[in-house]
C-alpha cells in the first residue's frame, strides 16, 4: 500500500508542472493585456519585462502554502490517506478545468478554482468519514473552514462591482483632464499623472513583493521598531505621499530633459509589478497542493504509523518551501509565458472586449446585454437634461477622438486602446489590490484586472452603439464563467475524491490516464482549430487601390469560394442520396464557416473604401458588387444544405432513384462549371471567363428541364409532398446559385482589362 502513496507523490509532481503551464496560460491576461493592447512598446519588450517580473516574484515568494495546507479544511480532522485523496482529486480537477477555460479563451481565477476544489474534495471526504463512523452530518463544520469559501464568493462580487466602478470613474476623470491629445499637454500634467500612477504601482510592488519575503518580518528603529510588512500596511498615505513627490520630480525631469514618454514608463513598470504580484501570490495555486502532499508523505513515511491513523495536524504549522522549488517553478512559468498559444487565446478575449471602435465580435447579444445597453442609453439621455450645455460641450471636446489616417500597409494595425487607458488599467488594478491586501479584503487579482479594463472601456466610450451589446454580452459571459468555475470545481473535485476513495489503487491510475487523454485531445483539437484559421482556402481582404488590382488580388478569394462551394453542393446531393445525416450536419458547419468569412470581408468594406485614393474610388463599387455576389452564392448553398439536412434529420421518405439520378446529373454539370471557374481564377486567365459564360444557357436549360420533369411526375405519379417540396427547393435554389455565379463572372469579364497593370496601394513607413 505504501507504493501507491509514493506513486501519488510522483504523479502530483508531474501534475504540478502541468498545472503551472495551464495556470500561467490563463493568468497571463492579468499583466500582459494593457501593454499588448496599447502597443506602447514592442511585444518582445513586454515579454521580457513580464518574464523578469515572474522570475523575481517566484524567487522572492514566501513559499508559505497556507491555502493548500489549512486554509480550506482543518488538517487535524483528517488522516494521511484521506488528505492524499483530497490532494489528488484537487490537482486532476484543476488541470482539466483551467485547460478548458484556456481552450475556450476565457479568463478565470486560479485562486477560486483551487479553493473550491479543496472545498469540494474536503467536503466529500468529510461526509464519507461521518457516514462511515455513523456521526452527525452537522459535524461537517468541524472539518471545513467555511469562512474562506464565503470570503471567496464575496471576493467575486466585490471585484466585479468595485473594480468596474473605480476603473470607470478614474478613466473618465483621466480622459477629462488629459483628453486624447495627452502628448500635447503641458509637461507638468504628464508629471502629475506619472507621479500618481508610479507612486501607486511602486507601493504595490513593495507591498506585494516584500510582504512575502523573510525580510518583511525584520524590525528597524528608524520605522518605530515595527516589522516592515506592518509598517507598509499602517503608513499607507505617508509612504504614497513621499513616493508621489519623488516620482513627480523624476517624471518632470525625464519629460523635460530626457524626452521620455512617461506613459510608456508607467506601462512598463505596471506590467512588471502585476507579473511580480502574480508569481508571488498565485504560485500557491499551482504548487501548493503538491508541496503539501510531499511534506505530508515525508512526515508519514518516517513515523512508522499506519496511513489510516497518522493525523495531519502538523500541516497547521508554517513550513517554508525550499527555494530551489520556487526557482524551478519560476522558470516553468516564464517558459510557458513565451511558448503557450492558449495564453494568446485568453489574452485576445479581454483585448477584443476593451478594443476601441468596431471589430470582429466574438460574443452574441442576449436579453441581459440588450437590457443593460438600453438602461445605459436612457441614463445618458437623462444626464443631458441635468448638465448645462456648456459643460456638455467641454466634456465632448475632451472625449473627441483624433482623426487617424488609416495606414495602407497590410501589416499595420492600430492599437486596441491608447496609453492613457493602459496606464489607468495598471494603476487602478495596483491600487485596488494593494488596498485589498492591506485591509484583508478578498479581492481576486484576475477579477480586478479584468473588470478594471471593462470599466475603463465603458468610461472611454469604447463601447459604441454598434458594439455595446456584444461587449456587454462578453463581459456577462466571463462573469458567468467565474461562478461556473466555483460550482464545477466543487462538484468535480468532490466526485473525483469519492471515486478515488472507492479504490485508491485502481482509480488513481485510471483517472490519471483519463486526464492525460483529455489534455492530449484538447491540445490536438486546439492545434487543428488554430491551423484551420490559417488554411489555404481561407479568405483574405482586398487592399488594392484600383479595379484591376482588386481583380487580381481577389482572384484567390473567388477560387477558394468556388472550390469550397463545389464541395458543399456535392456533399449535399451525396448526403441526400445516401441518407448520411453526419455528412449533412458537417456540411452545414462548412457553409456557415464560409458565410462567416464572407461577412467578415463585408465588414471590412468601410476600411477598404477609406484606403482608396480619389482617383480609384471606382474600385470600391466593383469590390462591393463582388462581395454581394459571393454572399448570394453562400446563401443559396446555405439554403440547399439546410433543407437537405432537415429532410434527412426528420426521417422523411428518401428521394426516388430518378430524382437522385437527375440531381447527380445537375451536380456533375455544376462540378465542371465550378472546376473551370476555379482554374480561370487560380491561373488569372480571366479571358477564359467568357467561355464559361457561353455555357450559361446550356446549364439553365438543364435545370429547367429537371424542374419540368418533376412537375410531370407530381401530376402523374408523385405521392410524397415532402419529397416534391425538397426537390423543387433544391432545383430552384440551384437556379439562383447559377445566377449568382454568372453575375459574378460577368462582373469580372466586363471589368477586366489585360492592357492595364494592376495598381497597388503604396507602402508607407509605419515605423
Amino acid at each position: 500500500m505504501e507504493n501507491i502513496y509514493l506513486f501519488m507523490i510522483i504523479a502530483l509532481a508531474i501534475l504540478a508542472v502541468a498545472d503551472l503551464v495551464v495556470g500561467v496560460s490563463n493568468d497571463a491576461v492579468n499583466f500582459l493585456n494593457s501593454a499588448i493592447g496599447s502597443k506602447a512598446v514592442s511585444f518582445k519588450t513586454i515579454m521580457i519585462v513580464a518574464s523578469v517580473g515572474i522570475a523575481v516574484g517566484a524567487i522572492f515568494s514566501s513559499g508559505m502554502m497556507e491555502v493548500a495546507r489549512k486554509g480550506i479544511f482543518n488538517p487535524h480532522e483528517f488522516m494521511f490517506n484521506e488528505l492524499m485523496i483530497i490532494f489528488m482529486a484537487v490537482m486532476i480537477t484543476d488541470i482539466l478545468l483551467l485547460d478548458f477555460f484556456n481552450t475556450v479563451g476565457m479568463p478565470t481565477s486560479t485562486t477560486v478554482s483551487i479553493v473550491f476544489e479543496l472545498l469540494g474534495a474536503s467536503v466529500a471526504m468529510a461526509l464519507i468519514k461521518i457516514g462511515h463512523d455513523g456521526g452527525n452530518f452537522g459535524d461537517l463544520l468541524n472539518y471545513i473552514n467555511t469562512s474562506k469559501a464565503t470570503e471567496i464568493i464575496l471576493g467575486i462580487l466585490l471585484s466585479v462591482v468595485v473594480a468596474f466602478s473605480i476603473g470607470a470613474i478614474v478613466q473618465w476623470f483621466s480622459r477629462l483632464l488629459l483628453s486624447y491629445n495627452f502628448q500635447k499637454k503641458a509637461k507638468w500634467v504628464g508629471a502629475v499623472f506619472g507621479g500618481i500612477a508610479l507612486a501607486a504601482i511602486t507601493y504595490f510592488i513593495f507591498l506585494k513583493g516584500i510582504k512575502g519575503t523573510a525580510f518583511a518580518d525584520q524590525e528597524f528603529d528608524i520605522i518605530g521598531g515595527v516589522k516592515i510588512k506592518d509598517f507598509l500596511e499602517q503608513q499607507v498615505f505617508g509612504i504614497i505621499a513621499v513616493s508621489f513627490a519623488f516620482w513627480f520630480l523624476l517624471s518632470f525631469a525625464l519629460i523635460s530633459f530626457v524626452k521620455v514618454n512617461i506613459y510608456k514608463l508607467i506601462i512598463i513598470i505596471g506590467t512588471f509589478a502585476l507579473a511580480l504580484a502574480f508569481a508571488g501570490n498565485d504560485l500557491v495555486n499551482f504548487i501548493g497542493v503538491p508541496i503539501a502532499a510531499w511534506q505530508s508523505y515525508t512526515a508519514w513515511s518516517g513515523s512508522g504509523i499506519l496511513a489510516t491513523e497518522f493525523s495531519m495536524g502538523f500541516l497547521a504549522d508554517k513550513v517554508p518551501t525550499p527555494t530551489i522549488l520556487l526557482v524551478i517553478s519560476g522558470l516553468i512559468m516564464v517558459a510557458t509565458l513565451w511558448f503557450s498559444k492558449k495564453a494568446k487565446n485568453v489574452t485576445e478575449t479581454e483585448i477584443n472586449l476593451s478594443r476601441e471602435g468596431d471589430g470582429k465580435e466574438r460574443f452574441q447579444p442576449n436579453f441581459l446585454s440588450r437590457g443593460f445597453v438600453r438602461f445605459a442609453v436612457l441614463a445618458s439621455q437623462m444626464s443631458a437634461y441635468v448638465l448645462p450645455e456648456s459643460w456638455q460641450a467641454k466634456i465632448e471636446k475632451q472625449f473627441e477622438k483624433p482623426v487617424i489616417t488609416l495606414s495602407k500597409s497590410k501589416v499595420h494595425e492600430l492599437p486596441a486602446f491608447d496609453m492613457v487607458r493602459a496606464a489607468v488599467n495598471l494603476m487602478v488594478a495596483a491600487v485596488l489590490i494593494s488596498l485589498a491586501t492591506s485591509m484583508k479584503l478578498p479581492l481576486s487579482t484576475t477579477y480586478v484586472t479584468f473588470m478594471v479594463a471593462m470599466g475603463t472601456s465603458l468610461a472611454d466610450r469604447a463601447w459604441g452603439a454598434e458594439s455595446a451589446v456584444y461587449r456587454v454580452a462578453g463581459v456577462l459571459n466571463v462573469i458567468g464563467g467565474w461562478f461556473f468555475t466555483a460550482i464545477i470545481a466543487f462538484v468535480a473535485a468532490a466526485t473525483i475524491a469519492y471515486f478515488i476513495n472507492w479504490n485508491v489503487q485502481v482509480m488513481v491510475p485510471i483517472l490519471l490516464l483519463v486526464a492525460t487523454f483529455l489534455l492530449v485531445r484538447s491540445y490536438i483539437s486546439h492545434k487543428k482549430k488554430t491551423s484551420a484559421t490559417k488554411a489555404e482556402d481561407s479568405l483574405t481582404r482586398a487592399e488594392s487601390s484600383s479595379i484591376q488590382g482588386v481583380i487580381h488580388e481577389s482572384a484567390d478569394n473567388i477560387a477558394h469560394v468556388i472550390k469550397r462551394g463545389n464541395k458543399i453542393y456535392t456533399n449535399a446531393i451525396n448526403g441526400l442520396a445516401k441518407q448520411d445525416l453526419s455528412l449533412l450536419k458537417k456540411n452545414k458547419k462548412q457553409v456557415v464557416k464560409l458565410s462567416d468569412e464572407i461577412d467578415e470581408l463585408r465588414d471590412h468594406i468601410f476600411y477598404f473604401i477609406k484606403n482608396l485614393d480619389e482617383s480609384s474610388v471606382a474600385a470600391s463599387s466593383f469590390y462591393i458588387n463582388v462581395l454581394g455576389y459571393l454572399q448570394d452564392i453562400t446563401q443559396s448553398l446555405e439554403y440547399i444544405t439546410k433543407v437537405s439536412h432537415k429532410h434527412v434529420n426528420n426521417n422523411h421518405k428518401k428521394l426516388k432513384f430518378s430524382q437522385i439520378k437527375e440531381l447527380k446529373e445537375v451536380d456533375e454539370r455544376f462540378e465542371r462549371l465550378f472546376d473551370n471557374t476555379r482554374k480561370a481564377f487560380e491561373s488569372r486567365s480571366f479571358e477564359e471567363i467568357g467561355v464559361v459564360l457561353n455555357r450559361k444557357k446550356e446549364i439553365v436549360t438543364l435545370v429547367t428541364d429537371k424542374i419540368q420533369k418533376q412537375v410531370e411526375r407530381t401530376r402523374n405519379e408523385e405521392s410524397s409532398p415532402k419529397n416534391t417540396t425538397l426537390y423543387f427547393s433544391i432545383l430552384l435554389e440551384t437556379k439562383d446559385l447559377l445566377a449568382a455565379i454568372m453575375n459574378l463572372l460577368e462582373e469580372y469579364h466586363g471589368a477586366f482589362d489585360s492592357s492595364i497593370k494592376p495598381a497597388k496601394i503604396s507602402e508607407e513607413n509605419t515605423d
